[in-house]
């Protein structure tokens, strides 16, 4: 017998960087999931058979090791004792910038409690996904796992405990996220972030000024179904990222290709230095049309929709 569990991939609209400093991000899960199945074995397994981004599972392998180590601990299940075999699958490409580490956390953390009938809570599954989460991140902000866990629209504040509350749209819009085929180094990028912030601490208070107003706004757009200000909103989100220093060439292109496709909107999201961007495209036809002229560059664009509503 196996067990199964799911974890949503995600995409940073508004704050990513500037959310482990304690200001608000806004998140969305998107419709493309891991997959994890478990099952007794002789001895200890992980395979990992997810689509990726050429060469992120043997960049992040090492992470990889250390953050399923942490779930097992969360959960209190002791692989050497109890050996079993992790399987990793779904649709969700194993990327940066997609919450593809999130995912895989939550989906090992739901399939376990399943396995090992523990009847977790989705709080205790959000938790032991947060601790595997600081094997790839060393000091995750808790955004990604929390919006794996829950699906949906998320506003999102770092604390004790992270401040969590729904946003509601009228109804899904449609999104573009665009990869660069760079898979970034999420702990080397953060610590730089905080280097430059030690440097030159007036100007990060400036900018997090202004992202904190940008996230209370953009709140209320995507609440009142205010699409072209989301994407305006989006685009001045991009300048903060830029100015913080983690936007690369490849990143800049494919914003550029979006917008001039038609996007009303583009940022990088997540990470930066690589990974991907996320373009706002209302309606089947403008999404197409925006993800053609970035596959036309060759790189890999998914379609998928924010404001979708969270798994029951």
């Amino acid at each position: 017998m196996a067990s199964t569990g799911i974890g949503f991939g995600k995409t940073i609209l508004f704050g990513e960087h500037f959310v482990v400093y304690g200001l608000p991000s806004i998140a969305s899960a998107i419709e493309s999931k891991t997959v994890a199945t478990v099952e007794r074995s002789g001895k200890y397994e992980l395979v990992d058979n997810r689509l990726e981004t050429p060469g992120y599972k043997k960049e992040k392998f090492d992470q990889q090791v250390d953050s399923t180590r942490r779930v097992f601990e969360a959960v209190k299940i002791d692989p050497a004792k109890t050996p079993v075999k992790i399987t990793l699958a779904g649709d969700l490409i194993a990327a940066s910038g997609v919450g593809a580490s999130a995912a895989s956390c939550v989906a090992i953390a739901r399939a376990l409690s399943k396995e090992f009938n523990l009847n977790l809570n989705e709080e205790q599954i959000n938790a032991a996904a947060y601790e595997g989460e600081k094997g790839y991140h060393g000091t995750p902000s808790g955004i990604d796992n929390t919006v794996s866990t829950y699906g949906g629209l998320i506003w999102f504040k770092k604390g004790t405990p992270p401040l969590m509350e729904r946003i509601s749209m009228r109804q899904p819009a449609e999104i573009i996220i665009a990869d660069t085929g760079i898979t970034s180094d999420t702990a080397a990028v953060v610590a730089d972030v905080k280097k430059s912030k030690e440097a030159d601490p007036a100007k990060f208070e400036k900018l997090f000024s202004e992202e904190e107003a940008l996230a209370k706004k953009a709140r209320a757009a995507l609440e009142s179904s205010d699409l072209p200000l989301v994407g305006k909103l989006m685009d001045e989100n991009h300048a903060l990222l830029q100015k913080i220093g983690v936007s690369c060439p490849e990143l800049e292109d494919l914003v550029s290709t979006a917008k001039n496709a038609g996007a009303i909107g583009a940022k990088l999201t997540g990470t930066g230095r690589g990974g991907n961007i996320v373009a706002l495209t209302p309606g089947k036809q403008l999404q197409e049309q925006v993800a053609k002229a970035i596959e036309a560059k060759g790189f890999r664009a998914l379609r998928t929709r924010i404001g979708i509503k969270p798994p029951e």
